[in-house]
C-alpha cells in the first residue's frame, strides 16, 4: 500500500506541476516579484526613517542634558562666590550624574547614526537593483510577447494551433463528403444507364433512345428545311412570271403606233 500511495502522490504531483506551468503566465511572475521587491525597499526606507527618528529624539534629549548641566555649573560657581560651599558641591554632583546621561546617550546617538548609514547604504542599493530588475522585466517580457506573437502567427500559417486545426478538419471532412457523394452520383448515373437500375420517374433514358430521339430531332429540322426551300422557291416563279406578262401587255401599244402617226408628203 505504502507504494502505491507513493505512485499516487507522485502522479498527483506530477500532473499539478504540468497544471501550474501551463497556467503560469511569466510577465505576471515578473511583476508580482517587482512589486514584492517595492514592497521591500518600501519596508527598508521605513526602517531609515525610523532609526533617523530616533536619532533625532536623542539629538534633542542630548540639547537639554547639555543645557542642564551648564545651567548646574553656572549654579555652583555662584553659590562658591557666595560661599556656600555646600550647593556648590550639590550643583557640581548633579551636574556630574547628568553627564554620565550625556555619555550614554552620546553613545546611543553614535550607534543609531551608525545604523542610519548602514539603512541608508542598503536602500541605495535596493533601489539599484529594483531599477535594474524592473528594466530587465520589461526587457524579458516584450521579448515573451513578441515571441508568442510569432508562435502563434506561424502556427497560424502552418496550421497546427488549436484553431486552425478545427478548421482544417472541417474543411477536410467538407471535402471528404463532397467527393463521397460525386462518386455516388457518378456510380448511378452508369447504373441508370447501364439498365441495371430502373428509373421510377421515367427521366432517365438510355443510350438507344437517346439516339433515337436525335435521330428524330433531326429529322424534323430536315422537314421544316425542305418546307421552306419550297415555299422559296415557289413564291420566286410567281413573282418571274408576273413581271414577264406586265413586260409583254406595254410592249403592244408601242408597237402599234408609227400606224396610227399622220404622214406628210413633201410638195
Amino acid at each position: 500500500m505504502s507504494g502505491v500511495m507513493k505512485r499516487m502522490g507522485m502522479i498527483f504531483r506530477a500532473k499539478a506541476n504540468k497544471a501550474l506551468d501551463r497556467a503560469e503566465d511569466p510577465r505576471e511572475t515578473l511583476d508580482y516579484s517587482y512589486q514584492k521587491q517595492l514592497e521591500l525597499l518600501q519596508k527598508v526606507r521605513r526602517g531609515v526613517a525610523d532609526v533617523a527618528t530616533s536619532r533625532k529624539r536623542l539629538e534633542l534629549q542630548l540639547g537639554q542634558l547639555q543645557s542642564q548641566s551648564s545651567k548646574l555649573e553656572d549654579q555652583g560657581r555662584k553659590a562658591l562666590a557666595l560661599g556656600r560651599e555646600d550647593l556648590a558641591r550639590e550643583a557640581l554632583s548633579r551636574r556630574a550624574a547628568l553627564q554620565q546621561q550625556v555619555t550614554d546617550l552620546e553613545t546611543q546617538h553614535q550607534t543609531l547614526q551608525g545604523e542610519e548609514e548602514k539603512l541608508t547604504l542598503a536602500a541605495q542599493r535596493l533601489q539599484a537593483k529594483v531599477d535594474a530588475f524592473r528594466t530587465k522585466k520589461e526587457t524579458i517580457k516584450a521579448t515573451y510577447t513578441a515571441a508568442q506573437a510569432q508562435t502563434r502567427i506561424g502556427e497560424a500559417f502552418s496550421g497546427i494551433s488549436e484553431e486552425m486545426g478545427d478548421v482544417g478538419m472541417a474543411i477536410q471532412r467538407a471535402e471528404d463528403k463532397t467527393a463521397q457523394l460525386q462518386a455516388r452520383a457518378g456510380a448511378i448515373d452508369e447504373l441508370l444507364a447501364s439498365g441495371a437500375l430502373d428509373d421510377s420517374s421515367g427521366l432517365a433514358k438510355d443510350d438507344i433512345q437517346s439516339e433515337l430521339d436525335r435521330l428524330s430531332g433531326g429529322t424534323d429540322v430536315e422537314l421544316e428545311l425542305q418546307r421552306m426551300k419550297a415555299e422559296l422557291s415557289g413564291g420566286s416563279s410567281s413573282s418571274q412570271q408576273a413581271l414577264e406578262g406586265g413586260q409583254e401587255q406595254g410592249q403592244a401599244p408601242s408597237s402599234q403606233q408609227p400606224q396610227d402617226t399622220p404622214r406628210f408628203d413633201k410638195q
